[in-house]
């Protein structure tokens, strides 16, 4: 099975011409609004999954009960089986619409699942987490550690970023996509996110800007769990948006990998 994120500039577009087999879209985009949109790739045959950027699982601020409840009514409305957000933090007093990392330590482990408890209870169902880029982090923990001890203590899934993995290894030098991969258990992940990233002279960074083409060993390292643990693999393209043709060749050639 293989996704692709939905964007605005794929609103006119027909469904039945994307090399998609399911959909992902940000909850924040159409609690309360028009879903035509979103009905018409239902109405394809196409799965939609919710993923979103403001839950702030990584802040302070009380769990957000009302947005909450949009959400679940939006999962109902649409059939949606998958919700997940960061793991990281988005903002306490405002919406920052950007993501700060957790430092991984074992306090931050128990305030950050205890966060997710509370907002699986509210939702009445599971989420998943996601592991995201940082450009600076602290805490004994290695990531990996870190994300297997909060997902285990909250008993959520992992929505799994391979394209973060490889990012944060590029920058800091530390564990390589492969080793992340032995050190997660799959049977959490719900499924998993590829895409591109660029290296900006100006940090001396890589940076998750989801712009471009997937690496080929992050295209590689998702087939082999896709068709070792049966999950699947969505394509996040955000900036730079492409071409129609040029989108469904990525996604014909994440397909092939998954056969090959």
């Amino acid at each position: 099975m293989i996704g692709v994120g939905f964007r605005s500039e794929m609103l006119n577009w027909n469904p039945a011409d994307v090399r998609a087999d399911f959909y992902e879209v940000a909850p924040e985009n159409w609690v309360r609004r028009d879903r035509a949109p979103l009905y018409r790739l239902r109405e394809a045959g196409h799965a939609v999954c919710l993923h979103g950027v403001s839950l702030n699982l990584g802040g302070q601020a009380p769990v957000p009960t009302g947005f909450l409840r949009d959400v679940r009514a939006l999962m109902d409305d649409l059939g949606a089986e998958h919700y997940s957000d960061h793991l990281a933090a988005s903002g306490d007093a405002h919406q920052l619409y950007d993501l700060f990392p957790i430092p991984f330590t074992q306090e931050e482990v128990r305030r950050v699942s205890d966060r997710i408890r509370q907002v699986q209870d509210l939702l009445g169902r599971r989420i998943a987490v996601e592991n995201t880029t940082y450009y600076t982090n602290i805490g004994p923990l290695a990531e990996a550690d870190f994300l297997m001890r909060v997902v285990e203590r909250a008993d959520c899934g992992i929505l799994l970023d391979l394209n973060n993995v490889t990012v944060n290894h590029k920058n800091h030098g530390l564990t390589d996509l492969d080793t992340f991969l032995a050190q997660i258990d799959l049977d959490r992940v719900s499924y998993m996110h590829v895409a591109g990233h660029e290296f900006d002279a100006r940090f001396g960074l890589y940076i998750d800007t989801h712009s471009d083409r997937v690496e080929r060993p992050t295209a590689e390292a998702a087939a082999r769990v896709a068709r070792s643990h049966g999950k699947a693999i969505l394509l996040e393209w955000d900036n730079d948006f492409p071409s129609q043709a040029t989108l469904n060749e990525e996604l014909a050639c994440l397909q092939a990998f998954t056969t090959t």
